[in-house]
């Protein structure tokens, strides 16, 4: 496939732009970058992506890449807002979102672009992410590709919650999901301005599975390419122990559901969301995380702020719901169940309404 990419398009070779979004994260360009500038040089252009930076980032930037391209923000806005300003300002076929924290491989755009370029309704695609600190392993935020179920809690092939499978090639097809990682997203240009690109109310977390989700109810796919491999360190931002972290995500999953159902469906659903959201703060008490604890109900305040306007939004957005959505609950598959491996659950990909 790489091969036949490279010959085959040598003069109308579609415009790649590889755009990465920095937060103070001068350290992390340092160790990263040079991975991303030598395995992506023919391929794409390289952006940086500012987001209103305290550190020397830029300092770091100007003596040691002046050939980069450089958009600043004057503010930090976000994983959402971020990318929104600066994705305005890029003009190119496909964007390619990559944190700062990930580490390329070589031949890691090709196969991406290869298949996106030979199925026009495929909106956005993910590589395989494993971990950096556990290289055999999948790695959180991604995975072989990201699903949901139907309360709206997200998962992927090769983990469920805090559950990494080893990568031992059983999720090596390209295959449809619900969702491709901002971590390391390739998206048509065309469909993330026709989507309305990212909700900026989201700031971070979750910003892409709301994004997804709005492009199958467009007739797009998404969909895993497992022929391209990246290493994720993760908590480039926000560590995982960060209770902002957590107030994000539990708002997030909320507003997202508040924003793509009716109200048949999205009422229930909240009142068995808030439930299970008690049952999570009850277990942060006993593990004695205070902090998320209380970044439970402060992300409830903040969605019932918002719940009126989701709720307005939600008579243009909502739609049947997309047939790859996990009809089950995963945290009873999961914590009940015991069904620790995305292989165990019956759930199988199907191609979305064309």
């Amino acid at each position: 496939m790489d091969s036949d990419w490279d010959k085959n398009r040598v003069n109308d070779k579609p415009r790649v732009a590889v755009v990465i979004l920095n937060w103070n994260g001068r350290q992390l360009l340092e160790r990263f970058l040079p991975s991303v500038i030598s395995h992506s040089e023919g391929y794409a252009e390289i952006i940086i992506a500012d987001n209103g930076s305290k550190d020397d980032s830029l300092r770091f930037l100007a003596e040691n890449y002046p050939e980069l391209r450089i958009i600043s923000m004057p503010e930090n806005l976000g994983f959402a807002g971020g990318y929104n300003a600066a994705l305005a300002k890029v003009e190119a076929d496909y964007y390619v979102l990559l944190n700062s924290d990930i580490e390329v491989t070589e031949g890691w755009i090709e196969p991406c672009i290869a298949l996106m370029e030979s199925t026009p309704q495929l909106a956005a695609c993910q590589p395989k992410i494993r971990s950096l600190n556990q290289p055999d392993f999948f790695e959180y935020a991604g995975a072989s590709g990201g699903f949901m179920d139907h309360l709206g809690y997200p998962f992927c092939r090769g983990r469920l919650f805090q559950t990494l499978e080893m990568d031992t090639g059983q999720y090596d097809d390209s295959t449809d999901v619900f969702w491709a990682s901002g971590a390391a997203m390739f998206i048509r240009a065309e469909a993330f301005r026709k989507a309305g690109g990212f909700d900026h109310r989201f700031f971070a977390h979750m910003e892409e599975i709301d994004l997804c989700w709005r492009l199958h109810n467009l007739g797009y796919r998404v969909m895993v390419c497992p022929q391209s491999l990246v290493y994720h360190l993760g908590g480039g931002s926000l560590p995982k122990s960060d209770p902002g972290k957590t107030r994000l995500n539990f708002r997030n999953s909320l507003m997202m559901l508040a924003k793509h159902m009716d109200g048949i469906r999205f009422y229930p659903r909240l009142l068995v969301r808030i439930g299970l959201d008690e049952l999570a703060v009850f277990t942060f008490l006993i593990k004695g995380q205070f902090s998320d604890a209380r970044a439970v109900y402060r992300a409830h305040f903040s969605f019932f702020m918002h719940l009126p306007q989701l709720r307005i939004e939600s008579r243009k957005l909502s739609a049947p719901l997309p047939p790859i959505i996990y009809r089950k609950s995963i945290v009873a598959t999961y914590f009940l169940w015991g069904k620790k491996r995305f292989s165990e659950l019956s759930l199988r990909a199907s191609s979305p309404r064309i």
